[in-house]
């Protein structure tokens, strides 16, 4: 690790003082845009936000006008299209509105995270119904059965519970500790949809508080701004819809493997591979992260006989975790024939995906076997991936050692044939803890965050296929369309039109954000 900078910091928020300027100009305007864009969301979700099929919701009188009726269905997805775009055109513009990032530049990224993500705290849930199918898991714990080896569909009335129908007789493909949440929520509130969705919510929040504490300290260890790095991550539309909107445990895999990662960083290496083993008992993908702690835990200067010895004490300690939180469940390590469910679809702007796709399209039209062809391809990602790991793990400067943590993590991300949003947010904080250059790197974030958040928009809707009527015609795939026309025309405006933003997507000889990047 490269020493903290504070005092440059320092001495320009004291140069911006004297000087009589403020560190932040202004930035109630981007904070209440961002609120108003939370709130057309939560307004926009009654209407195609997900809902459990026995939920009372469903009877009230203004969400069967929103979710029922073709008026009030466009006015959901127009207010969540524009919504989810007002949320990224906020954040770009209080990052435009930072003359140097001190203090008052984490005030105002703090303020937007509480601003722009409570109303998401209490929207019916967006762009995945995943929190569904942690109530039908969470149900089999309660009824007994081991959901490493059963779907949701050994329960009773299991449609009843809003899960997507590839969880039905999916293994479960999380940790012991998720399970017990999982079990401990569904308990608590008897199975009642709404309440378990706000305590799975709570979770994704304590997630998020633990992004927004560690963050910072990883991004000093690295010399990096603490509060640039903050408004990259925490602020983000990305981070805060896929955490607090849709309700992804991912929030709380990534915060706990933070925390872990900042404390192996600083010599408290057991504290740290224990919070990183709890992150792998949320979702086992945070394994990555334990040969480069063992790196971290060798020393600099260690030969490769003492890193071999404390990667085999970092797996054993973490391995020694893992099975005894096993032996009180009594369902062992059942997640890992798990982990295939998620992985198993291919998308077509993942690039392993796409090639996959082309592949099984030309072998197909020569009268081949393009699914196998594909699947070819999908391997060869995996393998292109553990390859990655490999060389980052073993080659490379030991201060890069995260920065190489990181791109490991990115290669079994990117070369995977699905690349979910949520996916690209546990990479964010990453990056950005160890630099995220403020040229093309910065521009690349933002063209990501824009493209995934039109594609959230238009991915997952709820809407009745009944309104495809001969009067109405609001059909699933029309609403997606609408959707999906909305927001990508507000995002060409930010990019192309908008007076203020579009410089921020433009090549130039400058800085892309226009004041000093401490």
């Amino acid at each position: 690790m490269t020493a903290p900078v504070p005092a440059t910091r320092e001495t320009a928020a004291a140069a911006t003082a004297a000087a009589g300027g403020a560190e932040v100009d202004n930035p109630r305007s981007p904070l209440l845009a961002g609120f108003v864009g939370s709130m057309f969301m939560l307004i926009g979700s009654l209407g195609v936000g997900w809902l459990a099929p026995v939920s009372e919701l469903r009877r009230m009188p203004l969400f069967i006008w929103m979710r029922a009726e073709a008026p009030g269905v466009a006015l959901s997805i127009i207010l969540l299209a524009v919504g989810g775009m007002l949320l990224v055109r906020a954040w770009l513009r209080l990052g435009q509105r930072v003359r140097v990032w001190g203090l008052e530049a984490r005030k105002a990224t703090l303020m937007a995270v509480v601003a722009w993500g409570l109303p998401m705290m209490f929207s019916v849930p967006l762009f995945s119904r995943d929190v569904y199918a942690y109530i039908g898991q969470g149900r089999l714990m309660v009824e007994g059965f081991n959901p490493y080896e059963n779907g949701i569909s050994a329960l009773s009335n299991y449609f009843q519970l809003g899960a997507d129908k590839m969880w039905t007789e999916a293994p479960v493909p999380y940790g012991q500790l998720f399970l017990w949440i999982e079990q401990f929520v569904v308990w608590s509130t008897n199975v009642q949809p709404e309440a378990s969705v706000m305590l799975f919510r709570l979770v994704a929040l304590a997630g998020v508080v633990l992004c927004v504490i560690y963050v910072p300290k990883l991004a000093e260890l690295h010399g990096v701004n603490p509060h640039r790095a903050l408004w990259l991550t925490a602020a983000n539309p990305l981070f805060l819809t896929n955490f607090i909107a849709s309700v992804h445990n991912d929030a709380l895999m990534i915060g706990l493997a933070l925390a872990g990662l900042y404390y192996s960083a600083t010599h408290r290496v057991v504290r740290g591979v224990v919070l990183v083993t709890l992150s792998i008992a949320v979702k086992p993908i945070t394994i990555v992260f334990l040969p480069f702690i063992g790196l971290l835990w060798a020393g600099k200067d260690a030969g490769w006989l003492r890193k071999f010895g404390f990667w085999g004490l970092t797996a054993a300690l973490s391995l020694g975790i893992l099975a005894l939180m096993s032996l009180v469940n009594g369902f062992g390590f059942g997640w890992i024939n798990g982990l295939s469910a998620p992985g198993s679809i291919s998308i077509w702007y993942a690039p392993v995906g796409l090639i996959g796709m082309v592949v099984a399209s030309l072998a197909n039209s020569f009268g081949l076997d393009g699914a196998t062809l594909a699947g070819f391809v999908s391997d060869a990602g995996k393998l292109l991936a553990v390859g990655v790991i490999a060389w980052q793990i073993f080659r490379g400067d030991h201060d890069r050692l995260i920065r190489r943590l990181t791109l490991a993590f990115a290669a079994v991300v990117l070369l995977a044939p699905m690349i979910q949003s949520w996916y690209v947010v546990w990479l964010i904080p990453l990056f950005a803890v160890t630099g995220i250059r403020n040229d093309w790197q910065v521009k690349a974030l933002y063209f990501v965050v824009s493209f995934f958040m039109i594609y959230a928009i238009s991915d997952q809707l709820e809407v009745f296929p009944y309104l495809q009527t001969e009067d109405l015609g609001f059909a699933l795939a029309l609403a997606r369309v609408a959707a999906a026309v909305t927001g990508l025309l507000f995002g060409l405006y930010l990019i192309f039109w908008d007076p203020r933003t579009r410089r921020l997507f433009r090549k130039t000889h400058g800085n892309v954000v226009e004041r000093t990047v401490i």
